[in-house]
């Protein structure tokens, strides 16, 4: 299991285990945090799952693919560091991540 770290729009932290093999919006959908809507159910074809990733962990996350960056073009205050918690597949390396939920998702 990976720690995850959510920041909720509220400011409010949520740390859960969340299993590899999984990604980090289904993290977040299993456990309400509050702001994932993730309408698409993880296809990458919405931008309602977008998360800030915390800086020190772009480089194990990794930046958006291509159609992943396609999507975030219809997202909300799209970032450097944005992402869509869908396309983040859960790695025991992920332990301790940090990602903030975007205030308004799109």
């Amino acid at each position: 299991m990976a720690k995850i770290t959510y920041i909720e729009p509220s400011g409010e932290r949520k740390t859960i285990d969340v299993p590899p093999g999984s990604t980090v919006m289904d993290g977040a959908v299993d456990n309400n945090v509050d702001g994932i809507i993730a309408s698409c159910g993880g296809s990458c074809s919405c931008s309602t799952c977008h998360v800030y990733v915390d800086e020190e962990w772009i480089g194990r996350t990794g930046r958006a693919h291509l159609a992943e960056q396609d999507t975030l073009e219809f997202a909300i205050d799209v970032r450097e560091n944005s992402r869509l918690s869908c396309q983040i597949e859960v790695t025991d390396e992920l332990d301790g991540l940090v990602v903030q939920v975007v205030d308004e998702q799109a």
